[in-house]
């Protein structure tokens, strides 16, 4: 059921990004998308009881090695670690996208990419 509704949220921002005209809400629908392949990428590392993977001497048996219990009910960092590269990308381009954006508006005086198109004659 979660996975249904990242795709549904990253429906509703395809969505806005393909079918708006203003250049602000193509921006906040890029956004959502993002948004939604973050929160799809967390869930796939999150397991139900899962623990930090922080190793210490209690996930050691006596032999020495790592406790294959502890490898079982451990929570994978990667996709952390991939959503958080992906948050400051993402935070890059977005302020890439609004400056465009400004500058757009003080050359033409609209959103409207319609209306752009058309000014450029």
């Amino acid at each position: 059921m979660p996975y249904t509704l990242c795709f549904l949220l990253f429906t509703i921002g395809l969505l806005c990004a393909v079918v708006k005209k203003n250049m602000v809400k193509i921006i906040i629908g890029l956004m959502i998308m993002e948004y939604a392949v973050n929160l799809f990428l967390i869930m796939l590392g999150y397991r139900t009881g899962g623990a930090a993977p922080i190793i210490d001497r209690t996930n050691i048996n006596p032999e020495g090695l790592l406790d294959p219990g502890f490898i079982a009910t451990s929570v994978d960092p990667l996709p952390q670690a991939l959503v958080l590269t992906s948050i400051v990308i993402g935070l890059g381009t977005l302020a890439l996208m609004v400056s465009i954006c400004i500058r757009t508006y003080e050359r033409y005086g609209t959103f409207d990419i319609t209306q752009i198109r058309r000014l450029q004659g």
